[in-house]
């Protein structure tokens, strides 16, 4: 299993193409999303679906762009944000004087849920706070021996976590995510956040300023 990451956008969102077995995931497509594009067409592997951590508009706005060079693609969020993606004051696009919308979703994600790539499995966590659907992709085996991995979205940041300040979002809730639902997997979790470097849980556990286990 591999996971390339794009960092796009004023925002620099980073956004991930997840490959296994010949099977392939877009996760969020940020403004500008043409070097992700060109870089499946060079693997050659159409995309399983677009899997969204959350709805905010540095995780959609690029949605539009793959769906037309990939017609038919299905994009995946959790049913908590599924009116997000075509309204913009939800996906707080109209605050940037901007009207962005997104197609889908064309499947809802829940707690819980079992994903399959290729040969790996995921599971769907949801960890609320920044936005009230935003989620987790955890794979406990990646396959190769490789420690597990987190594909985070913009709950918990080397060094910090998500914003709370934005409609839908609130502190309280984010820290109790972080706590419960991503500080109790393995210490050695390589976690890939929605913004900024990668990390691991034990380390954050250890040294995060915002949330302390």
């Amino acid at each position: 299993m591999e996971i390339e990451t794009f960092t796009l956008g004023p925002f620099e969102t980073n956004c991930s193409l997840v490959t296994d077995a010949g099977e392939l995931w877009v996760v969020d497509a940020s403004f500008d999303p043409q070097e992700m594009i060109d870089r499946v067409r060079e693997l050659g592997i159409v995309p399983k679906a677009i899997v969204l951590t959350h709805a905010h508009v540095d995780h959609i706005a690029g949605v539009a762009d793959v769906r037309r060079a990939f017609p038919g693609t299905p994009v995946w969020i959790h049913r908590d944000e599924q009116e997000w993606l075509a309204d913009p004051v939800l996906n707080l696009s109209a605050m940037m004087g901007q009207s962005i919308t997104a197609p889908g979703p064309d499947r809802l994600l829940a707690d819980a849920d079992e994903l399959t790539l290729g040969n790996t499995h995921w599971r769907v966590l949801h960890t609320p706070g920044h936005s009230p659907g935003g989620v987790a992709f955890y794979c406990a085996q990646p396959g190769g021996g490789g420690a597990p991995v987190l594909i985070g979205g913009d709950a918990l940041f080397a060094g910090s976590v998500g914003r709370s300040d934005f409609p839908g979002s609130d502190p309280a809730t984010l820290a109790r995510s972080i706590r419960t639902r991503l500080y109790t997997l393995p210490d050695d979790t390589i976690v890939y956040p929605g913004h900024g470097p990668t990390t691991t849980i034990g380390r954050e556990k250890r040294s995060n300023p915002f949330v302390r286990a």
